[in-house]
């Protein structure tokens, strides 16, 4: 990955009377404009994520979605759906003046990605996805319910259950929405530590132990939940896999890991079938984007997308 450079601008768009989005440009005011999705939804965006792109060659921009990292109310699902976040991509898109731009997402942020690029398709130059994750209800009772990651990891498993009543284990999600919403913020917030600590075992190629605050958790319990249990206000589980005929034009890359826990990769093989002009990539890794192969994968496609000047 490249150095890390500090942002030339940064601060806060007001999205709506409730929200506001943080925002950043760093690396050469001139080159090819780009903009990081995170992931989660509700992760936020680190520093880090300026490294996937050569700072001389591009336009980097970096932006907390609705309700986590810099972006303002913190853990806020109010008027926070996809269609709010791509309408916020498109104000931000505006406000800096770019025409069209290269989109990057990864995980939560290839959902984001697609959505966008499927809802906006003259504003997006090319698309580099990593981990990905169509929204079908499969992929979510894969991390959250039984018999799917709980068996590769069923000691952490055990720790995902606990908070939760054996009476209301047959459906998590909705036993999690009741404690992340509820009016007992301890409970939330116990809540919110064991969601985030399993999702940190599946993201980690080399599983090491994680000791999530619960606090900084909050937002990304709080918001993956309230999408899960929405669908991600897709029209149907296939909406993304449907739509592809907007986007085939679109110069595309997938870097997936073989062994992505989180995002396993037979989605990003049901999207590669319905969407064979876009160049999957399956590399020896699982689903961090800042690990071994991962980042070698994603550090090649945005250097080829520079070459091409795209």
């Amino acid at each position: 990955m490249y150095p890390i450079q500090e942002p030339y601008q940064s601060g806060l768009l007001p999205v709506s009377d409730l929200h506001e989005i943080y925002w950043e440009e760093s690396g050469n005011p001139d080159g090819i404009p780009v903009i990081f999705l995170h992931g989660g939804p509700g992760a936020g965006a680190s520093p880090q994520v300026r490294g996937f792109f050569n700072p001389a060659r591009y336009r980097i921009v970096v932006i907390d979605q609705r309700g986590c990292g810099r972006s303002r109310p913190y853990a806020e699902t109010r008027e926070n759906t996809t269609w709010d976040l791509i309408d916020d991509i498109e104000k931000i898109r505006t406000m800096l003046d770019i025409d069209s731009w290269l989109v990057f997402g990864g995980s939560w942020g290839s959902t984001l990605s697609l959505a966008y690029a499927q809802s906006h398709p003259q504003r997006v130059r090319g698309l580099i996805l990593r981990g990905i994750f169509l929204a079908r209800q499969a992929e979510v009772d894969w991390i959250n319910e039984a018999g799917g990651a709980s068996r590769i990891h069923p000691e952490q498993w055990q720790q995902y259950l606990a908070p939760i009543p054996e009476a209301k284990r047959g459906k998590l999600v909705a036993a999690y929405h009741e404690l992340l919403f509820g009016s007992d913020r301890a409970a939330a917030l116990q809540a919110a530590k064991a969601w985030a600590e399993w999702e940190s075992w599946l993201i980690q190629f080399e599983p090491k132990p994680v000791e999530e605050d619960a606090e900084q958790a909050l937002a990304i319990a709080r918001i993956e939940n309230h999408y899960f249990t929405h669908h991600c206000w897709l029209d149907n589980e296939r909406a993304l896999l449907a739509n592809i005929d907007t986007i085939r034009h679109i110069p595309t890359v997938i870097v997936q890991g073989r062994y992505d826990l989180c995002t396993p990769m037979q989605s990003a093989w049901d999207l590669k079938q319905v969407f064979p002009e876009a160049d999957l990539r399956i590399v020896q890794g699982g689903h961090a984007s800042t690990e071994g192969e991962i980042a070698r994968g994603l550090v090649q496609a945005t250097d080829e997308f520079a070459e091409r000047n795209i």
